[in-house]
C-alpha cells in the first residue's frame, strides 16, 4: 500500500537486524488489539536512536478498538512521528498477497489516504 508500484523502490519490509537506510522514514504496522498495541508499546522501548516511526493501525474490525488500545495509543504518540488509520477492509482476509489486494477499489483508496498521511499532503 505505501510503495504505490514502485516495485519496492519506494516502501520495502526490513529483515530482522538490517540497518535502516539514511533518509528513510520507519513505519510500524500494528492492528487494534490489545495484543497489537502492547508489542507496539515493547518495540518502542527498544526503539533507539532512530528517527521515530510512522504507526499504520489497522482496524481488525468494523468496530473501534476498545479503550485500552486508544489509551495506549494517545499515551505512545510522543514517541511516533504520527499514527496513519487504516479502516477495516474485510477483502484483506480473503486475499494472498498486496498485489490481488490492490485490485480492489476500496483498498486503493485506503492505500493513497495512507500514502497521503504519511507524506504530509
Amino acid at each position: 500500500m505505501l510503495d504505490n508500484d514502485a516495485g519496492g523502490a519506494t516502501a520495502r519490509v526490513l529483515a530482522p537486524g538490517e540497518v535502516l537506510p539514511y533518509g528513510t522514514v520507519p513505519v510500524l504496522v500494528t492492528d487494534t488489539t490489545m495484543y497489537g498495541v502492547t508489542r507496539l508499546e515493547e518495540t518502542l522501548l527498544r526503539w533507539g536512536p532512530m528517527p521515530k516511526p510512522w504507526l499504520v493501525w489497522v482496524a481488525d474490525a468494523p468496530t473501534r478498538p476498545v479503550q485500552d488500545a486508544r489509551f495506549t495509543i494517545r499515551a505512545l504518540e510522543g514517541r511516533l512521528a504520527g499514527v496513519a488509520r487504516l479502516p477495516y477492509l474485510p477483502v484483506l482476509r480473503a486475499v494472498k498477497g498486496p498485489d490481488e489486494a490492490l485490485e480492489y477499489k476500496d483498498v486503493q483508496t485506503a492505500a493513497a489516504r495512507l500514502r497521503r498521511t504519511i507524506e504530509g499532503k
